[in-house]
């Protein structure tokens, strides 16, 4: 009797069980890690959507004068679940920071929304309209090679 309570002892019976809780609180902290990801993509996507949305908004009520188009882009903000942080507006062009989210997982996102400015830089030049007519032949920089060519008629064969 003594014996097979020192087999009992030195046995490693119930050892799945400890191994198993382990594996599950690991999956489990990993899990959580992965929601809190999620969340801070989430704020961060609402705060951004909000920034842009207000910045349109705000360029696009720009003759309302500042407050008034700062105050259209403050209620489009909301909407989208995001808080003005700050709105200027400098001529036609909207500048716009909006927020989302408490805590940890608080996200700010600056948005600017306008007409577009003047092209920067060397125009490129046009090329002839027959160039980009239907069936136009584009031309290779580099010279045919001697076997791509057709044999001329009356050529034999070397």
């Amino acid at each position: 009797m003594k014996r097979r309570r020192r087999d009992l002892r030195c046995s490693d019976r119930g050892s799945a069980t400890i191994w198993s809780l382990g594996a599950i609180a690991v999956l489990c902290v990993v899990f959580g890690a992965v929601l809190a990801l999620g969340q801070a993509v989430v704020v961060r996507h609402r705060a951004a959507g909000g920034a842009d949305l207000a910045a349109l908004a705000a360029a696009d009520h720009w003759a309302e004068g500042a407050s008034g188009a700062c105050a259209r882009a403050e209620r489009v903000a909301v909407a989208q679940g995001a808080r003005l942080v700050r709105c200027a507006i400098v001529g036609e062009t909207s500048d716009v920071t909006a927020a989302s989210g408490r805590g940890p997982f608080a996200a700010e996102v600056r948005a600017r929304a306008g007409p577009a400015g003047p092209v920067q830089g060397p125009v490129p030049a046009a090329l002839p309209d027959r160039a980009h007519a239907p069936g136009a032949a584009r031309l290779s920089p580099r010279p045919a090679s001697p076997r791509a060519s057709p044999p001329e008629p009356g050529a034999t064969a070397p």
